[in-house]
């Protein structure tokens, strides 16, 4: 089933307005016809709403709804991906496969060691070009919301923005325990806000760990080999959502 997503105020009693590019997604690419079901979700209740598509108008797709699904996808936990500015496009795929793993917020951090440096005008695209990245993978996963992807960090206010965060991690080469790894990750709870630092290629410097550690984020390891900036991140959600899932 494909699934949409709606401002809330498309939502109106028992009809669902779709507009903009899904119209044309709906009626031309996916050739759908009124009667067959959709899903929609308003990006904020984290419901699903079930509906039928009811007509065609030239810049709209009007739906009736069917029922709701009140049981969401949504993680009992928020998520908060603080990832480093990587190379090329790998920012790309950490965004995609964020969002399936169920981030709710990623955030880009510029570290001292990125080599990616974005100006305020360049900043403004790549979020824009990330965002919709985290839109597409929203709708595939059937996510009830749309991370949100913020405007690029310094290292020091990413941690101010971390700072009343019930859980705060950030994996780091030196640290050798696992089991205290574990131990950790054992501890996160329904209902919490978890922050994941991730550093970018060659890793974070060692003023900003010292800062980390000043801050009380938690140091960990993800095991005996050294994971790339695009692996780090993904590997401690996964292990998040296993904690986590329902």
């Amino acid at each position: 089933m494909y699934q949409f997503f709606v401002d809330p105020s498309q939502i109106q009693d028992r009809k669902i307005i779709i507009t903009g590019s899904d119209v044309n997604h709906i009626k031309n690419v996916l050739r759908m016809k009124p009667g067959e079901e959709i899903a929609v979700s308003n990006g904020v209740d984290g419901r699903e709403y079930r509906c039928g598509i009811e007509e065609f108008a030239e810049d709209t797709v009007v739906c009736t709804l069917r029922f709701i699904k009140e049981e969401g996808v949504e993680l009992p936990a928020k998520i908060y991906l603080f990832q480093a500015l990587p190379k090329a496009d790998k920012m790309e795929l950490i965004v995609q496969k964020a969002v399936e793993l169920g981030a709710y917020e990623i955030v880009p951090v510029a570290a001292k060691r990125c080599v990616v440096k974005l100006d305020d005008k360049k900043a403004v695209a790549k979020v824009n070009r990330w965002q919709g990245i985290a839109e597409a993978a929203a709708k595939q996963s059937r996510r009830g919301v749309i991370p949100a992807v913020h405007m690029p960090l310094p290292f020091q206010e990413a941690i101010c923005l971390a700072e009343n965060m019930d859980v705060r991690l950030i994996p780091y080469e030196l640290a050798k325990d696992m089991e205290h790894t574990r131990s950790v990750i054992e501890t996160v709870k329904h209902g919490q806000s978890i922050a994941v630092f991730i550093g970018p290629e060659g890793g974070f410097e060692e003023s900003e760990i010292r800062m980390a550690l000043h801050a009380g984020i938690e140091p960990v390891t993800l095991g005996r080999r050294i994971l790339r900036t695009e692996t780090a991140g993904l590997t401690v959600l996964s292990w998040l959502m296993y904690r986590l899932e329902r």
